[in-house]
């Protein structure tokens, strides 16, 4: 399971979502985000899945990398589909067995939650983690956030704190991973005991865990001490981040959808037939 998660994890590649600007691809990500939770119609979410199936599409990511980075929340998407379908009491009954009710709204309230949990994770993981490096990812967090170093706000250690933390994802979750395959080498066991037992067998994972990150901080503390780093002020950069006009045409791009998801909430497939057929 440790594997399967793709948090933090980069793909390089030359694709069209590759290539976009690091700040346009965060408020890509904050648009889509917006629309995934307004929208409320079945119109609305075939606008957003056919949005994300694009994203995924462009990025040249493989199909099973993708199903790969969801199979962490398999167990989020099946407790809010049981959640919705046999809890929710409105709509027409469709199917009654003891005290088990299934009815119509409960099976759409599922299927919208599903596609909603879907395209969140599609989006973001495309847009931000996938097709963008934690570096650049961090350069455009710290270049939207600049104008608020104006009032005294530390944007560049915000930055720096933001790409060291996506930089160390990966590196502890194979830590622990070596961590959980030594304790089961030792003889400690996981999956079986009460609760509690399982509970304080994870203790043989924490307490290595902490005490490595504690040594990964204490040794880049000291690499950027070795460096000469005292901060950003007077701080260049390498590479410096340009905006082009494909760029603001992906944003335009990503407000047209999100305008349209708002437009079409309140719409069904018979006013979206009415209206073409005007």
């Amino acid at each position: 399971m440790i594997r399967d998660i793709t948090l933090g994890q980069y793909f390089p590649g030359d694709s069209p979502i590759h290539t976009i600007d690091a700040r346009i691809k965060i408020l890509m990500a904050i648009l889509m985000i917006v629309a995934t939770f307004a929208a409320s119609g079945w119109i609305s979410f075939i606008v957003l899945f056919l949005s994300a199936l694009a994203l995924f599409l462009l990025s040249g990511i493989s199909a099973k990398t993708l199903i790969k980075g969801m199979k962490p929340i398999v167990f989020i998407l099946i407790f809010t589909t049981f959640f919705q379908v046999f809890f929710t009491r409105t709509g027409d009954l469709w199917f009654k067995w003891w005290i088990i009710s299934i009815y119509s709204n409960g099976v759409f309230f599922a299927i919208k939650m599903f596609i909603r949990i879907i395209v969140l994770i599609t989006t973001t993981s495309v847009i931000l983690s996938y097709t963008t490096s934690p570096i650049v990812l961090t350069d455009g967090i710290e270049g939207l956030l600049k104008p608020l170093s104006l009032i005294g706000v530390p944007v560049h250690d915000f930055a720096l704190v933001m790409s060291i933390a996506l930089r160390f994802i990966p590196t502890l979750l194979e830590e622990t991973e070596k961590i959980t395959s030594a304790q089961k080498a030792r003889g400690t066991d996981f999956s079986t005991g009460s609760l509690l037992k399982r509970a304080r067998s994870l203790l043989a994972i924490f307490v290595p865990l902490l005490a490595s990150a504690v040594r990964h901080a204490f040794e880049l503390a000291d690499a950027m001490i070795c460096r000469g780093y005292r901060g950003g002020k007077g701080r260049t950069k390498l590479n410096q981040m340009k905006m082009h006009a494909s760029d603001i045409a992906w944003l335009v791009l990503t407000v047209c959808v999100v305008v349209l998801v708002f437009a079409l909430n309140r719409l069904g497939f018979s006013d979206v037939a009415a209206l073409f057929g005007r």
